[in-house]
């Protein structure tokens, strides 16, 4: 930003601003208060690389992504219509040079957002002061930066970002670990004796009924057991990896605190990921109902479609969530309408019959908005993905074909694209990584365990990943996973990756991760 300039809203967008919020409040969307912005497209540029936060630590990652922004900007490739922030207040940012039509529009698709952001429960756990702490982040790096000097942060940043997926997406909905006081202590165990199998019998059969070598041979396993309990560590597989880290592994404390802020920011933007089509799809539906109910002008209608038809083109490449968004919730309005749910719709065979349901039960708006309350995108698609949808919007799956190395149509079939679909979404597309073993072979090494669905990693980033955890937890790295459908064990020592083949008691596919509680 070279020259200062008042990003506040002019008289004209003020205006517009409260037109459309009272538009929104009464189609019945809850959000905070949200304070726009106006800004030239560089410094949208520029807060759009830093994740939306200006105030973020400096890292040479955002300077990749402005630049790529910047020059996808002026060559036309692509542009940044809106940028709104999860926080209380939601902040968002307008791009200056827009006409007024895309300033309306930008701002109803806001006000979609704002109302995703706090009502939807996958947002519950997030911090509704992230501009703040983003800002308390920043300030913490920098002074490290002073201190300890910028490579050395630098490099160890790398590290720590390059690993910032190894979470547990569903920890802030679930109890992983008990809770433990300070001063909580276990009770003192019992003698393993009083716990042995013993059969009732006259005393003078007790050595025949209940033999002492018997006796003596299940004591001996019971605390072999009990000693295996007590070594295990962890005590079963840790999926929060980042966690596990920051609590175990030989750290200085300036480097557990960036690690420690790296982890929370990952776990502040992961509901993003993991509600990225609805999100996008509720956002889309409101601002396409705001603008064509309420604030159109009859003016404005062709400069509306081209650029609404623009953001809801598919392309050939990829999915366009904000189009598949918003025709679900759409098709889940109409079927709830019409009455086309429940038992008496799914046992019904005869096609004319389904072709004029129509109950007329109104009920269609009420359930969109229990949709945009509970569910993500992995639940929104197994719930309301029907065939008769694929069928309407010509969904199929697609795989590569080895003799021609070119992509083909493989399946319009409806469990296909949908399997295709879900698989493509669980996890943010990313592989589960388990810690099952802090001191591997007694030797204070971390063994961890790839969960095995079907595709197997690239290696060439498993094995840069390995290095960078070795790097943090300072001893060698170990991982279990599979490759050209066999068991191996891929170690990383600090200097060059190694490779070996395992046995099926080490399978990866026969000892997957059990159900955390």
């Amino acid at each position: 930003m070279t020259f200062p300039y008042d990003t506040r809203l002019p008289p004209e967008l003020r205006d517009l601003k409260v037109e459309i919020e009272a538009h929104a409040r009464q189609f019945g969307l809850d959000f905070y208060e949200t304070i726009f912005e106006v800004v030239e497209a560089d410094d949208l540029n520029e807060i759009a690389s830093y994740g939306g936060f200006p105030t973020r630590y400096p890292h040479w990652s955002f300077g990749m992504a402005y630049e790529e922004l910047k020059k996808g900007y002026e060559y036309g490739l692509s542009k940044i219509y809106e940028m709104v922030i999860n926080n209380d207040p939601c902040y968002a940012y307008l791009m200056r040079c827009n006409h007024t039509v895309d300033q309306k529009l930008v701002m109803a698709h806001v006000y979609g957002h704002c109302d995703f952001f706090k009502n939807n429960a996958y947002f519950a756990h997030t911090s509704r002061k992230m501009m703040d702490e983003m800002a308390n982040h920043g300030v913490r790096i920098r002074r490290y930066v002073e201190k300890y000097g910028e490579d050395e942060v630098e490099a160890f940043m790398d590290r720590c970002m390059s690993v910032d997926d190894l979470i547990d997406l569903h920890l802030p909905g679930i109890k992983r670990h008990e809770e433990s006081a300070r001063f909580d202590f276990k009770e003192a165990v019992e003698d393993e004796g009083d716990h042995l199998t013993r059969f009732q019998s006259k005393d003078y059969m007790s050595d025949y009924i209940n033999p002492p070598e018997a006796l003596r041979a299940e004591e001996e396993e019971n605390k072999k057991k009990q000693q295996a309990i007590e070594r295990s560590f962890p005590e079963r597989p840790e999926k929060d990896v980042l966690q596990f880290l920051i609590e175990f592994a030989p750290l200085k404390p300036w480097q557990r605190d960036v690690l420690s802020i790296v982890r929370d920011e990952a776990y502040y933007f992961a509901p993003q990921g993991q509600t990225k089509i609805i999100n996008e799809g509720w956002a889309s539906y409101w601002h396409s109902t705001i603008m064509t109910e309420r604030a159109l002008e009859s003016w404005e209608c062709i400069d509306y479609a081209d650029h609404h038809s623009g953001t809801m083109a598919m392309s050939r490449g990829r999915l366009n969530p904000y189009k598949l968004g918003i025709e679900l919730l759409r098709d889940i309005e109409r079927r709830w309408n019409m009455g086309q749910f429940g038992k008496e719709w799914e046992e019904c065979d005869n096609l004319d019959e389904k072709r004029a349901w129509n109950l007329n039960l109104g009920l269609g708006r009420k359930k969109i908005f229990e949709v945009r309350k509970i569910h993500n995108d992995v639940t929104f698609i197994d719930t309301f993905l029907t065939p008769e949808f694929c069928k309407e919007h010509k969904l199929f799956s697609f795989a590569h074909n080895e003799s021609d190395n070119n992509y083909v149509i493989e399946s319009r079939e409806f469990q296909k694209v949908k399997q295709r679909l879900l698989f493509s979404l669980t996890n943010h597309g990313r592989p589960f990584i388990y810690v099952v073993d802090g001191n591997f072979k007694n030797r204070g090494e971390l063994l961890l365990r790839h969960e095995y669905n079907g595709i197997e990693l690239r290696m060439d980033r498993a094995v840069d990943t390995l290095a960078n955890l070795q790097a943090l937890w300072g001893r060698p790295v170990h991982l279990q996973t599979i490759v050209e459908s066999k068991p191996v064990l891929i170690s990383h020592d600090g200097t060059a990756p190694t490779q070996k083949t395992l046995g099926e008691a080490d399978d990866p596919r026969k000892n997957a991760p059990p159900a955390t509680k």
